[in-house]
């Protein structure tokens, strides 16, 4: 996935809405965030690739001991719940309705506060019934009601309606037996987030401690490309995929270009990737790619990517930026990575960079058809190897596969992070048995419609539309037919009219199921 930016991926991009809230700086590893492009993500080295991954004449052999991945009961521990955690692009989140979601194995609701003009996160239960109130709407005074039986609740979780209730009986919709357990919530870099504990000491959580600051998301120089799906493996399995170039010319293959080796081992092209993980501690690590730029995982959600400028000359010529005009150009690859429950997670991409202005006027769904294709090549193998490492006990990861070669070290220093300060998985608190859920059929497994575009506004109004369109191009082949068949006259070319309107119906059928719904990708075929 860190390959993305040589993909079609990276030649479209979208602008989002740029939040002018300035945060303070993260604690993370005490970093200094500068202004882009002098931003100290960045390295000074000379970019010579396009892609992530590098051609080292060091040996790119490392040994992994094992015990470097055992727990350490000595180590400061991290707490799962004592952070910032994104849910949704705002892009994505129609305020005329409220939203299901889930994070951290927590059913919460998210839904848009025009009084105070705010979105609210709000745990997904109706204290009268637990009836889920993603279920209910917002009325027209600006409240949330729960459509079982009508109450309704202010962006501060009180109840201030209770139907049933009568009027000169005693207040009960003033009790706090009423009220909804509410989550403190922000909006930071255009995407809602939400801090997951709804104890009264939390409510002004955001004067004390932000989400993680990231200058490029911040900055209006930059276009950006932002999207999420859900997915069906989860949060740990999801990072390492996101840490791992090396696996881009094999996972990938015939989607995303990647530089060719003057001398090819197979087919693929891959080659040797160095990288190396220069300081680790409770907050995540800083990783380095040898002459690409720097790598950041910031705990527990956020994998950053930087990479330095290039300039393609070709398929296999990438020359030296430092001798072009385009050298200011920079881009980044920002996954944020959510434990949603066992066995499953979301991403939430964006990718800016601050050339190509064109490809803002590039229709969204697009992007996200694109991204869709290479999220499903290695989608259903990630699922799969998810369960194996379950199989074995996810403490066993260490003995149980072989990683000696440094194109791995990322994916080793994140389970070191997670096994030295994080408790070796994500903290659940007891709600999960720790079993995976069954594995679907294969279709429904790799199925973008409920996974991705029923939640994203853009994807949703192509799909209608497209579907609409068939359903045009359907009755205007009857229609020609009917009216070659009264009028008898110019017959041939209303048959024909009628044959190309068939024709295309049945091609954008087709366009519609592989675009919003089922594109299989066979390894073996490729």
């Amino acid at each position: 996935m860190e390959g993305l930016r040589t993909s079609s991926v990276s030649s479209i991009h979208i602008p989002t809405s740029i939040s002018k809230t300035q945060f303070t700086k993260p604690k993370f590893l005490n970093f200094q965030f500068n202004p882009v492009p002098t931003s100290t993500f960045s390295r000074k080295t000379t970019s010579t690739s396009k892609l992530f991954t590098t051609m080292s004449s060091s040996p790119s052999f490392v040994s992994t001991p094992e015990p470097e991945l055992e727990a350490d009961s000595q180590a400061e521990k991290f707490d799962w719940y004592a952070h910032w955690y994104p849910v949704m692009p705002v892009c994505d989140l129609d305020k005329r309705a409220p939203h299901a979601k889930k994070v951290m194995g927590l059913d919460i609701v998210v839904w848009w506060d025009k009084n105070e003009s705010s979105w609210r996160v709000f745990n997904n239960a109706c204290p009268h019934r637990m009836a889920p109130l993603s279920e209910g709407r917002v009325d027209q005074w600006g409240r949330l009601q729960c459509v079982y039986h009508g109450w309704c609740f202010n962006g501060s979780g009180n109840c201030n309606f209770i139907p049933q209730a009568p009027t000169d009986g005693p207040p009960v919709s003033t009790s706090k037996k009423a009220c909804v357990a509410v989550y403190p919530s922000t909006v930071h870099h255009d995407i809602v987030w939400f801090w997951p504990n709804t104890d009264p000491q939390y409510k002004d959580i955001i004067l004390k401690k932000q989400p993680p600051f990231i200058p490029e998301l911040d900055d209006p120089s930059y276009i950006k490309i932002t999207g999420s799906r859900d997915l069906p493996y989860g949060y740990e399995v999801l990072i390492e995929n996101l840490m791992d170039p090396a696996h881009v010319p094999y996972a990938h293959y015939g989607i995303m270009r990647t530089r060719q080796p003057k001398v090819k081992a197979d087919r693929e092209g891959g080659s040797p990737v160095e990288l190396s993980i220069k300081k680790l501690d409770i907050d995540g690590f800083i990783g380095n790619q040898v002459q690409f730029g720097i790598n950041k995982f910031i705990a527990p959600c956020i994998s950053y990517a930087d990479s330095s400028p290039v300039v393609d000359q070709g398929d296999d010529a990438i020359a030296d930026t430092e001798k072009k005009p385009s050298m200011q150009r920079r881009e980044a690859l920002i996954f944020f990575c959510v434990p949603v429950s066992p066995g499953n997670s979301r991403l939430i991409w964006a990718i800016p960079k601050n050339y190509g202005v064109w490809i803002a006027k590039v229709p969204r769904f697009i992007h996200h058809s694109v991204t869709n294709i290479v999220l499903d090549s290695d989608l259903y193998l990630l699922h799969l190897e998810e369960r194996k490492i379950m199989e074995i006990g996810a403490s066993n990861w260490q003995k149980a596969c072989f990683v000696p070669a440094k194109s791995d070290a990322f994916v080793v220093g994140f389970r070191k992070w997670l096994n030295k300060y994080a408790g070796g998985q994500v903290d659940w608190r007891g709600n999960y048995s720790g079993t995976l859920p069954p594995t679907p059929p294969r279709e429904q497994l790799l199925d973008r419609y409920w996974s991705h575009v029923v939640n994203c506004p853009s994807c949703n109004s192509a799909y209608k539309g497209l579907n609409a369109v068939e359903v045009i191009l359907q009755f205007a082949s009857l229609a020609f037919i009917g009216i070659a068949g009264a009028t008898k006259h110019n017959v041939y070319t209303m048959v024909a009219m009628a044959v190309v309107c068939f024709v295309g119906s049945k091609w954008l059928d087709q366009f519609i199921y592989k675009n919003f719904h089922y594109h299989d990708y066979d390894h073996a075929f490729r």
